[in-house]
């Protein structure tokens, strides 16, 4: 076996690339090196598990394969939560960033967006190159090994012999026909699983241009042999517009905020200089857009198909189809600090190459535009999330966890948090240890997984604030006092050195807060007394929500076991109610609470019948 070393920056572990693999055991193999593979195999290797990491091209790791940005609303908030977790996506943030802003400053601080436009090189370094000895300690633990390989299909068995119909997996056999043995696998599998892409009428199969799909026998493994309903979704990516061949003089100019704001808890700057930020800019689509779309539709395949794609970050296609004579927002955002190219977000398309050019000159500022890269759109295959545990497990399958697109979202963000998630409980899993799971009532992450396992999906779900019930609970600012304390207590997944951050800073808090405390003034003396500074009064809604989310997590700590007979269960329930209970499986009687036509007395008959037959919860535990 030939082997050499690649170490990761302020990031995961040593790693071992091997290029000649026959059989070999892990805990756990991550497949997939993306945004949520890159989470889940750092979060595994955290919680102790010895894991490996299966990828196409190991130089594709880190790859920021659409937008160069991260964070925004609801989005930055995932970003930190991440961070307060010990994940990699805030820290590679902050060395990458070149122009940060908070979006929404104007409003209360529980709806700040975080946001950074990425240099993509840097960022793609420093999951892959080192540039500082500060986690050498944990650097030189072996637990984590990078393979190069396509992955064919997965090693299933009968979870038990006399009872048919549950699987678990045991490991993967790769494309060359070696197989890997593992407890847990977890699935990355992003737009890659069955992908094609799409531009103007010509399809071709791949994931990403320039990179070939899953192998279609996964797909049907999760299909055919699992029994796992399969949906198709569908995205897009803009152009890429070479940066000299634009007049920025007919764009309106954005500037970064003049003091950055760190993703991470743990950094006190951005890598970049404020003074080094790059500024964006704001243009606008015109009729001659519009006039583009309409003449080539019919030339245009992909949108043509009834395959959902996102809401609301749509192709421009779309956007002018559902909204005609409207105009559309274009923003151009530098793709680094040295690059030649710029993104035009809002600008995804999928016609042909031509048209292309058409379309982007006819919008101000680009009329003399060129294109380095065209655009293209993809469609791929995705697991109804819904036959998930709020761990991220499949149900029927013991082992085999799944994280990112491959769940019905878009995004980097979302698609981190999962795979951080599915990470830490694919680790926990493989060494004997319940998985957890991880309330609506404490992280957006937990919203996340709650709306994914709960409710599903029809579209590629996107993360918004509006989507959490106690928003001005669950602040960007307030992540790391939400979960890095239980990160390392309880699931085991933070470091010795962030935990004893967080607490100084919990400590400095509460300190200031009792000397706050100790002063009572009204409204208008504080505002005297303090001038331009903006005040919130949050207490009376913090307090009020937090006796909501007392209330809320009593429903989620009650579990509601799997093999319940919701068909033929003696108590009073309405048949419709009988087989949406069936079909969903929810996991609490909180999730049961959130299934549309549930009805509030079918809950108190659950809550009573579980209550009276005292169910246990068989170790599944919430964090």
């Amino acid at each position: 076996m030939l082997i050499r070393r690649l170490r990761f920056p302020k990031t995961l572990f040593t790693c071992s690339i091997a290029s000649d693999v026959r059989i070999q055991h892990y805990d756990v193999i991550v497949v997939g090196g993306g945004h949520a593979g890159t989470e889940a195999v750092a979060a595994a290797s955290r919680v102790g598990a010895k894991t490996v990491l299966i990828t196409q091209k190991i130089q594709t790791i880190g790859v920021l394969s659409c937008n160069p940005s991260l964070g925004g609303v609801g989005k930055g908030h995932l970003v930190k939560e991440i961070d307060a977790l010990d994940g990699v996506m805030g820290r590679a943030g902050d060395w990458a960033g070149i122009h940060f802003s908070i979006l929404n400053r104007s409003k209360g601080p529980a709806v700040w967006g975080p946001r950074a436009q990425l240099d993509r090189q840097r960022y793609k370094d420093f999951v892959q190159v080192p540039f500082s000895l500060y986690y050498k300690k944990l650097l030189s633990t072996p637990r984590v090994t990078i393979l190069e390989g396509s992955v064919q299909d997965l090693l299933i068995t009968l979870a038990d012999p006399e009872k048919p119909g549950k699987h678990k997996v045991y490991g993967i056999r790769l494309a060359h026909g070696g197989e890997i043995h593992s407890r847990s696998v977890v699935l990355t599998t992003g737009t890659f699983l069955s992908g094609a892409l799409f531009m103007g009428q010509n399809t071709s199969p791949g994931g990403r241009m320039g990179d070939p799909p899953s192998c279609a026998g996964l797909s049907n493994t999760l299909k055919e042999v699992l029994g796992l309903r399969i949906g198709r979704l569908r995205t897009g990516t803009p152009p890429r517009i070479i940066k000299n061949t634009i007049d920025f003089s007919l764009t309106d100019i954005r500037l970064p905020d003049s003091s950055p704001t760190p993703f991470s808890f743990i950094n006190t700057s951005t890598h970049c200089k404020p003074e080094e930020q790059l500024p964006c800019y704001l243009t606008y689509t015109t009729p001659g857009v519009e006039k583009v779309v309409k003449d080539s539709s019919h030339l245009n395949s992909h949108i043509q198909q009834d395959t959902k794609g996102p809401r609301y970050c749509p192709s421009i296609e779309s956007k002018v189809l559902r909204f005609p004579g409207r105009q559309h927002q274009v923003w151009l955002e530098p793709e680094g600090l040295t690059s030649d190219l710029m993104y035009p977000q809002g600008l995804s398309m999928t016609m042909s190459p031509e048209k292309q050019l058409c379309l982007i000159r006819e919008i101000p500022g680009l009329q003399r535009a060129k294109i380095h890269t065209p655009g293209y759109g993809v469609q791929y295959d995705f697991v109804c999330p819904t036959q998930l545990f709020p761990w991220l497990e499949v149900k029927i399958t013991q082992g085999l966890f799944l994280a990112g697109q491959i769940n019905g979202t878009t995004g980097y963000e979302e698609a981190a948090a999962q795979g951080l998630w599915a990470g830490i409980n694919a680790g926990r899993t493989s060494l004997s240890m319940p998985p957890l799971s991880l309330s609506r009532t404490q992280s957006y992450i937990g919203v996340l997984i709650d709306d994914l396992v709960g409710r599903g999906v029809t579209e590629p779900y996107r993360m918004f604030t509006s989507r959490a019930e106690f928003r001005t609970s669950l602040r960007p600012d307030n992540a790391d006092l939400r979960l890095t304390l239980r990160g390392f207590e309880e699931v085991g997944c933070v470091s010795e050195q962030r935990y004893n951050e967080t607490l100084r800073v919990q400590a400095g808090l509460n300190e200031a807060l009792s000397a706050l405390q100790s002063i009572s003034l009204s409204a208008a003396r504080w505002r005297d007394k303090l001038g331009d500074v903006n005040i919130t009064l949050y207490r009376p809604h913090c307090d009020k929500q937090r006796r909501e989310m007392e209330r809320m997590q009593v429903e989620e700590s009650l579990s509601l076991p799997q093999d319940i007979d919701y068909l033929t269960l003696p108590v009073s329930l309405s048949q419709e109610v009988r087989e949406i209970l069936d079909a969903m499986r929810p996991s609490t009687l909180g999730a049961a609470t959130r299934l549309p036509g549930i009805t509030p007395a079918a809950i108190v008959h659950l809550f009573n019948y579980v209550h009276r037959n005292k169910h246990r919860t068989n170790g599944k535990t919430g964090v």
